[in-house]
């Protein structure tokens, strides 16, 4: 009888313990599953979100505009000669380019803008609550904050400049088809260019 009273005072104390380092492990699994989310969700080259982080805002933007007619925009950013920059200063010198033009690009919107690079020489700028003027004054604004801004690498300046395409969300857009018209209108600024 002793024995039985013993093991029932040791097993809360055994399960309270048990519980706390269950606790403890769920807590740890929680902060390594936003640490994947985040490494998911963001470029490995430059301070922003990735592709698939911006798809992410994209789908939250659209629905927006379906739900509540909130107008936005989708800007369309293309560093122009990456190339060249890669050829005349190393890709060392062709990241310091990506990484100047994503500073330019988050120092010219707001805090809640999403700014994204897509992939390559390609970046995406979501404007929630802007309709079509402010869209194109922030393109403009964009253009001419990387065009005048100093990108040095290794002691040398390099010349930067973007072309931007900008579109609307319109009603029953998906991502892909935001996407391809401000592809496309990014295309026609460098044509005219």
């Amino acid at each position: 009888m002793v024995h039985d009273v013993a093991l029932e005072q040791r097993e809360p104390a055994q399960l309270l313990e048990e519980i706390a380092r269950l606790r403890a492990e769920v807590s740890r699994l929680e902060s390594r599953v936003e640490e994947l989310d985040r490494l998911a969700h963001r470029d490995p080259l430059v301070p922003l979100a990735n592709r698939r982080g911006m798809l992410r805002e994209l789908e939250t933007m659209i629905a927006r505009h379906e739900r509540h007619g909130t107008p936005a925009a989708v800007l369309f950013v293309d560093l122009n000669d990456l190339k060249v920059l890669n050829d005349s200063y190393g890709h060392m010198g062709g990241d310091a380019a990506l990484v100047t033009v994503a500073e330019k690009l988050l120092e010219g919107t707001r805090t809640n803008d999403c700014v994204a690079r897509l992939g390559g020489d390609e970046f995406c700028v979501l404007l929630d609550h802007a309709d079509e003027k402010s869209a194109l004054e922030t393109a403009e604004r964009l253009v001419h904050i990387i065009a005048d801004g100093e990108c040095l690498f290794e002691g040398a300046p390099m010349p930067l400049s973007v072309a931007i395409g900008v579109t609307l969300i319109e009603k029953g857009d998906t991502p892909a088809t935001v996407l391809a018209r401000a592809d496309k209108a990014m295309y026609r600024v460098k044509a005219a260019a």
